[in-house]
């Protein structure tokens, strides 16, 4: 298969997909361009897209379909310095492609909301880990999750990419987005319902690219 096939298959199994299935691609191109230039992915959402977030980050930072084993070189140095350990390491572990969600440091969210206050934890953690070319993934069911739309302000001022992931009418975020896929659908479950398949569409096709 081809990155176009993935699409298609994609689209096969939802129909209501097609209307952004240009869209999906462009996130694709956008992701794949960025990881070329040796930067990352940043994401960020709440609730059932906080857990969207860290859904996509672990099949983007080990195996998803496909083996990824460690370069040679990184093999030989693993050894060299450890025989035993080294061995092991060789073959357990797997290439990632970095993505980070904006989520896990408890410490730093709870201390900005304590101090600071309001929506801009998400923005913290996105200038402190974030660089010119990295990209930036809001994903906001109603596009308007002021958290995220911080977080996307700050990723523009920044140099990066915006790809947003939201429901139909895309909401403030999109019209921040370098790309944004809008899925068909307005009640918050049913949009949850067609992100898993396009991100895990988007996943697929990354995973392709670099390692097939």
């Amino acid at each position: 298969m081809n990155e176009r096939d993935y699409i298609t298959n994609l689209v096969e199994r939802y129909p209501k997909l097609k209307l952004c299935a240009e869209d999906i691609f462009s996130a694709y191109e956008t992701i794949k361009s960025a990881y070329l230039q040796k930067h990352k992915l940043l994401i960020a959402g709440n609730g059932g897209s906080a857990a969207d977030a860290e859904h996509i980050s672990g099949e983007l930072m080990k195996s998803f379909k496909l083996k990824r084993p460690l370069p040679k070189s990184l093999v030989e140095k693993l050894i060299q310095i450890h025989p035993e350990k080294g061995a092991y390491l060789s073959k357990t572990l797997e290439m990632p492609l970095t993505a980070i969600p904006l989520l896990g440091n408890d410490a730093l969210n709870t201390a900005y909301i304590n101090d600071v206050g309001g929506p801009g934890f998400f923005a913290q953690q996105l200038l402190g880990l974030g660089n010119v070319g990295d990209v930036f993934l809001g994903i906001s069911t109603s596009g308007n999750s002021e958290d995220v739309l911080y977080a996307a302000v700050l990723a523009k001022a920044m140099d990066m990419k915006v790809i947003a992931l939201t429901g139909d009418n895309g909401g403030k975020i999109k019209q921040l987005a370098d790309v944004a896929v809008c899925v068909p659908e307005t009640e918050t479950f049913m949009i949850q319902e067609l992100h898993l398949p396009v991100y895990h569409c988007l996943c697929l096709m990354l995973e392709k690219y670099f390692f097939d």
